[in-house]
């Protein structure tokens, strides 16, 4: 009974370290200069909805459902909702648009991220 408990306890100090690391750049002050971010590629026109496609994906750290601001000179034009993600790339809808703006090739898209 004690060594299941011991090997119990082992496993979840690794859980434990396991999602310190993988959630630090969120608790960190820094965590703006490392959050993901992806440049507009396209913008992909479809019967039901236009895809934003990105030129990073799933191995810089975006994850399918992540919502993301998409910027131009710092302004932000709009939010976009990751859908699709390979390793290297990914697609996005478009969830708002700022008025009298479209978005293109060359923008900025961010993860968006609450702050405290």
């Amino acid at each position: 009974m004690k060594s299941e408990i011991r090997n119990l306890s082992l496993s979840l100090r690794g859980v434990h370290a396991a999602a310190l690391v993988a959630f630090a750049p969120l608790a960190s002050p820094f965590a703006l200069a490392l959050t993901p971010a992806a440049a507009v590629v396209a913008v992909q026109p479809t019967r039901v909805a236009d895809l934003v496609m990105l030129d990073h994906g799933f191995d810089a750290g975006l994850r399918q459902g992540m919502v993301c601001r998409v910027t131009r000179n710092g302004a932000e034009i709009a939010e976009v909702l990751l859908v699709d993600l390979r390793p290297s790339c990914s697609a996005a809808l478009i969830l708002n648009l700022a008025p009298r703006e479209s978005i293109h090739a060359g923008d900025l898209a961010s993860i968006k991220i609450l702050k405290a």
